[in-house]
């Protein structure tokens, strides 16, 4: 479980991708304290991914054929900019929201518009991802927990503030890029309760 706060950034130093469409990711980044340990969960991108391997600044994850498939793993490449979180510990403050690191699909960024010192970031994504959304709720974008504003059929925006910039791989955002999208896991219990509780035409 994870909170949607991104805490390093990560830079791509491997991404193999074998015939069987498993493969492997390695990425580096500054030092972790307590360091980071084999078996521990780590989001990146907002996919909750376990260690395997750890070489000084250098840790190891095996992606699954569906990692791949589903997330924007697959589309990384050397030295790109990974937003980091450790999974939360017994204690730890929520300072975004409940993220699982099961990703519902990804978006494509569609605009990214300054406006004074903050941004408007528009992403289209699939009808059935918006449809788990509503106003002013929580999403996570590539891991980032943020809040919807604008919301239709296939696309959505959220307001972005200078330090989240600063502090996540959006500092090299770009139109066309894609995104992991997790919706608000509350929501999507709410949607399934008033779904199973709504009776069917006669």
């Amino acid at each position: 479980m994870f909170s949607g706060i991104i805490q390093k950034i990560g830079v791509v130093k491997e991404v193999m991708r074998r015939k069987d469409g498993s493969g492997r990711l390695t990425i580096h980044c500054e030092p972790w304290s307590p360091e980071l340990v084999v078996g521990e969960s780590i989001a990146n991108n907002g996919v909750c991914l376990t260690v395997t391997k750890v070489t000084g600044q250098d840790f190891t994850f095996d992606l699954l054929d569906e990692t791949f498939n589903k997330t924007n793993l697959g589309d990384l490449r050397l030295d790109d900019l990974v937003n980091l979180e450790r999974a939360l510990r017994m204690g730890d403050t929520i300072g975004g929201h409940f993220v699982s690191g099961h990703v519902d699909g990804t978006g494509t960024t569609s605009a990214w518009e300054p406006v004074g010192h903050d941004f408007i970031w528009r992403i289209q994504c699939p009808k059935a991802i918006t449809d788990g959304m509503v106003p002013k709720g929580s999403i996570a974008i590539d891991g980032i927990s943020l809040t919807i504003v604008d919301l239709k059929d296939g696309e959505f925006s959220v307001h972005i503030i200078p330090h989240t910039v600063s502090h996540t791989n959006l500092i090299r955002v770009h139109v066309g890029q894609k995104v992991n999208l997790e919706t608000d896991m509350l929501g999507k219990y709410v949607a399934r309760l008033v779904k199973q509780s709504t009776p069917t035409g006669t």
